[in-house]
């Protein structure tokens, strides 16, 4: 960011700004459902997706990146759609390696001052005003979840993802950690939570830390192959559900 450009506030700021005239509050209210709706209708056709989380600061032949390409690329081979935040990275990156293997790429992109725009490797994508509707259609149409080396932002949808299986609010899906030598000092904190009794013992195995590309697929595979079953969406007219 230029040191003289001007941020300008999120959308998600102005809810966040305490109470406000009711008429307001009920505005806002309308405006998280017709995001929801806009959501909804464009994903639940899209197939079943594994969603890949990772940082938006990464280049191209940066290792990440290119880990990020090669999953995308996996994802395709396995007949799912590649969903990530939408924006430049390890969002591009994953997206792309499914868009250039012939598979589905989607995308739900945030508003941001700085640093997040849409990437041109999606065959869908939206564009959302706030972060807590983007996470939960990320999670709501994915089987599996790859979580790349990111900041706070892949951080926050790391432990919401591993928060939302540890109290059963979503099934057990398989949550991959790639990159160890990033993740490790991480995972010594998620050891000393299960020390000092914040969690248990058995909330780590809800979550594999590996470098492996090989092992991190296989891992996923397992899961989709006992516990896949497709489930036919029919379109309805009076929907106007467009194939």
């Amino acid at each position: 960011m230029e040191k003289n450009e001007r941020i300008i506030p999120a959308k998600e700021s102005v809810y966040l700004d305490g109470p406000k005239p009711r008429m307001n509050e009920f505005f806002f209210a309308w405006d998280i459902f017709w995001q929801f709706i806009k959501g909804f209708r464009t994903l639940h056709f899209v197939g079943p997706c594994i969603t890949v989380f990772g940082s938006a600061r990464f280049k191209e032949g940066d290792k990440y990146y290119e880990a990020a390409r090669e999953f995308g690329k996996r994802i395709a081979a396995l007949g799912f759609t590649t969903i990530t935040g939408g924006g430049p990275g390890i969002m591009e990156a994953a997206n792309r390696g499914a868009f250039e293997n012939g598979g589905v790429s989607v995308g739900c992109n945030i508003k941001l001052p700085f640093e997040q725009k849409p990437n041109p490797y999606m065959n869908k994508w939206l564009t959302f005003d706030y972060f807590f509707i983007r996470k939960v259609l990320m999670v709501k149409y994915s089987y599996a979840f790859i979580i790349m080396p990111g900041g706070f932002g892949t951080m926050d949808e790391f432990f919401e993802t591993i928060t939302l299986a540890q109290t059963k609010t979503i099934t057990d899906f398989p949550i991959v950690l790639y990159g160890k030598e990033f993740f490790e000092p991480l995972m010594k904190t998620i050891d000393e939570m299960a020390v000092n009794g914040t969690i248990s013992e058995i909330d780590k195995k809800l979550l594999l830390l590996t470098d492996d590309m090989d092992e991190a697929m296989q891992y996923i595979q397992a899961y989709i192959a006992k516990n896949f079953t497709v489930k036919p969406r029919r379109r309805m007219w009076w929907l106007f559900e467009k194939r």
